[in-house]
């Protein structure tokens, strides 16, 4: 029988629209998934329907407004810039490429049909996680498992649990870094903020953690920086609970204050510009910190389409082939 192989990239996904509705509608599947928030339901569940969806997903939807391309949402835009382009790029060797989004569409399973429907053998399944983490890569997993329970064939799959430590990943970090410091200059400081999760993940087991620091590990000793050059902090968090610190919203006032003038900020554990980096960093924080009396502030945007982002990706997806 001859092969058919095809990679699909997952994403985490997006509202449809930079509306109340739409929102909701996304932090409803969401803030669903018990890999996301692990709360007992019927403690969370009350929580989120009577209180966060309906206070929550207006103001949500306003920071989408922000940063809302013309085409659509930042983080769809660059998802489907990087299939296109891999698509090209594996042309040669007969693979075939679709994204799917944990939350909304093109769904998982929606997808897994389409393989099934096109008799495709051979599957590569790259989350477009570089750090793998309980709350994002286990919940692609999850949901692939779940639909190859309906199935009564599946292809042979291969699960890229993560790269975070990958030569070809380190090598286009640096490489972004470099060409924004021979465009703007280089800062004071180079702070890597990843995506915070609860610590307790940690505790339990998640590798999280230790993928971050051993990225930032790897990024810092090509580009030669001592320690006072560069840090290493957490955005997003929610809640009561701790979180990994240090905290980035904490941290950047308390780095003005101490003297620090210039920074420059790099988001590691996204492959695509999204309402994190492009509202969150590039925009709030960027204000924290200058209000607090830091003088430049510059965001490096996420590899995202890049050639070398492209070459990286075409490596997991051929892998031992």
């Amino acid at each position: 029988m001859e092969k058919k192989r095809a990679v699909l990239l997952v994403n985490l996904g997006t509202p449809e629209k930079p509306t109340k509705q739409s929102v909701r509608a996304f932090l409803r599947d969401f803030l669903s998934d018990k890999r996301v928030v692990d709360v007992t339901r019927i403690i969370w569940l009350p929580i989120l329907y009577l209180i966060i969806l309906p206070f929550r997903s207006g103001r949500v939807a306003k920071l989408y407004q922000k940063i809302w391309f013309e085409n659509g949402s930042p983080l769809r835009f660059y998802t489907e810039q990087q299939t296109k382009k891999l698509a090209v790029s594996l042309d040669s060797e007969n693979i075939s490429v679709n994204y799917a989004m944990t939350y909304g569409e093109p769904s998982i399973a929606s997808q897994m049909r389409r393989f099934q429907e096109q008799g495709i053998t051979d599957l590569t399944v790259l989350p477009l996680y570089p750090q793998y983490s309980v709350s994002t890569t286990a919940a692609v997993f999850d949901q692939l498992s779940e639909t190859i329970k309906q199935q009564f064939n599946f292809p042979a799959i291969n699960f890229i649990h993560d790269y975070h430590d990958h030569p070809l990943y380190i090598k286009a970090l640096v490489n972004s870094i470099k060409k924004s410091w021979q465009e703007k200059g280089q800062s004071q400081l180079l702070v890597f903020s990843f995506h915070g999760i609860p610590k307790r993940y940690v505790t339990l087991g998640d590798v999280y953690q230790a993928h971050c620091e051993r990225t930032v590990q790897l990024v810092v000793a090509a580009l030669g920086l001592s320690e006072k050059q560069y840090k290493l902090c957490y955005q997003s968090r929610v809640g009561r609970e701790e979180w990994l610190k240090p905290y980035l919203d904490d941290f950047l006032p308390e780095l003005a204050k101490l003297g620090t003038k210039s920074l420059d900020i790099i988001s590691p554990a996204f492959a695509c510009d999204c309402l994190e980096t492009l509202e969150e960093l590039a925009i709030e924080n960027s204000k924290r910190f200058l209000d607090s009396g830091g003088e430049r502030y510059n965001y490096i945007a996420c590899l995202n389409d890049s050639d070398e982002h492209i070459s990286l990706l075409r490596e997991l997806a051929i892998g031992d082939h």
